[in-house]
């Protein structure tokens, strides 16, 4: 019979405890802070102060979050609309995460000198002026940050990426690129055995799979191919696509060390330009979102072929869509190698509520994210802001900016990102498998975020 490997503090058993990426465990391990020149700023100031751009639905989600994060305050709430931001800052208060003010601009938040990092979690259409604004205040000398964390996409195109990571550069930032469900607990855990037992005795796994799927968003400008950047596609399978190269990366590993080689993507509208899901679209979402006329896809697939450091291919799948009908979001993945395999699945949430067509209560999202339904057998997901990784990825960057040192993800993964994005939207307008990355990627706009897709 085996031996499975014995665990040890350099293990990937050990690295489990920490939701934080096992790519930046061996710097985190343990707090030897004369090796870091920041850590005197550590010493004197062990929290880190927070203001955040945006007050909706995302923005919402990370305070709650924040309550598992006992090293950071919210002190800052940004909005364009200064009724939500004034709410949201009110929230804060409320869930004990910070005393936040709600500012009437960027500039002023960020001149605020106990306001160290900002979270950018506004809406894509002005993630590049939001940007800017840091910048400019940076560059002026009216405030300073030690840290800036964005939300998924960096850009709604690779040139927007780059720009947005040039700019942040520019001032020396530390950057951080968002992406929660690497952080999941389920897929760190299920990461770290597989590659620890699975993987170390009979080979590394070979397709990984990820899906989220749930019945549409709830804003408007979502829906809309120009202000977001595309559909279903630009908008969650960012997520996904990373979610696969996590599980197929061998932990400690650089992300480097997988290298897309080509890409296969399909786009479709399934449900939305139907006349009369398009017609009660409308309704819900205003005059500006037709998709009699300018439809956005609500379904996406993509598979990406993986080259590994010892030159074996690997398969990535993705799905997304905007079009599945359930209890509510639904996020999944697996992952399979020689002799094992391992899978996820959020609505399997281990607690079942049942109401009967008696109880007609007002709809809502109190049991899970994208509820669809109030009676019957319900899933509920007990604690979502730390199941789907919220609480993990807060965490963890606002460890690097109070340590000065560098996130699992930056800015320049948040590029790679929209690349692959991008490639699989060529895949999908041109119908064929595509070598990675393909030509002219970087300047490349979607169809359907020029208005011209025709499903």
């Amino acid at each position: 019979m085996d031996v499975l490997p014995q665990p040890s503090e350099s293990s990937a058993f050990h690295t489990t405890l920490s939701p934080v990426h096992s790519s930046v465990r061996s710097t985190q391990s343990s707090p030897q802070f004369t090796r870091n020149p920041q850590s005197a700023i550590l010493f004197m100031n062990p929290r880190l102060g927070i203001g955040i751009i945006g007050s909706g639905f995302n923005a919402k989600f990370h305070l709650q979050a924040f309550v598992g994060v006992r090293d950071a305050d919210v002190l800052g709430i940004w909005s364009p609309n200064a009724k939500r931001a004034a709410a949201t800052a009110a929230l804060s208060r409320t869930l004990g995460v910070g005393d936040a003010k709600a500012y009437g601009s960027i500039a002023e938040m960020v001149a605020n000198p106990a306001i160290d990092a900002v979270w950018l979690c506004g809406p894509n259409h002005a993630r590049i002026e939001n940007v800017e604004e840091i910048v400019d205040a940076i560059e002026r000398g009216t405030g300073t940050l030690r840290g800036i964390a964005c939300e998924k996409p960096l850009g709604r195109n690779v040139a927007e990426a780059k720009l947005v990571a040039r700019l942040v550069d520019r001032v020396g930032l530390n950057h951080g690129y968002m992406e929660n469900q690497l952080f999941a607990p389920q897929v760190e855990l299920g990461r770290a055995l597989i590659w620890a037992r699975g993987a170390a005795l009979t080979g590394r796994p070979y397709l990984a799979r990820a899906a989220e799927e749930h019945s549409g968003p709830h804003m408007p400008w979502f829906w809309q191919g120009a202000l977001q950047g595309g559909g279903v596609l630009n908008d969650m399978m960012c997520h996904s696509v990373e979610v696969v190269r996590h599980l197929l990366t061998e932990p400690g590993a650089p992300r480097a060390s997988l290298r897309p080689t080509r890409i296969t993507a399909h786009i479709a509208s399934l449900k939305w330009t139907r006349p009369e899901y398009a017609k009660r679209l409308s309704k819900s979402m205003g005059k500006g979102v037709d998709y009699r006329k300018t439809p956005s896809e609500d379904f996406a697939s993509a598979t990406i072929e993986f080259e590994t450091a010892d030159g074996m291919t690997v398969l990535g799948e993705a799905t997304t869509s905007w079009s599945f009908v359930g209890a509510g979001l639904r996020l999944s993945a697996e992952l399979l190698g020689p002799e094992y395999s391992m899978s996820w699945n959020t609505l399997d949430s281990g607690l079942k509520l049942f109401f009967s067509r008696e109880v007609k209560g007002k709809s809502g999202e109190d049991l899970v994210e994208k509820q669809n339904a109030e009676m019957g057998l319900m899933p509920v997901v007990a604690g979502e802001p730390a199941a789907y990784g919220y609480e993990a990825e807060d965490r963890h960057f606002v460890r690097a900016f109070l340590r000065g040192e560098k996130p699992s993800l930056t800015f320049d993964d948040g590029v790679e990102v929209v690349r692959t994005l991008m490639a699989a939207y060529m895949s999908a307008e041109q119908g064929k498998t595509l070598a990675y990355p393909p030509k002219g990627v970087d300047k490349f706009i979607p169809k359907v975020a020029r208005g011209e897709w025709k499903p």
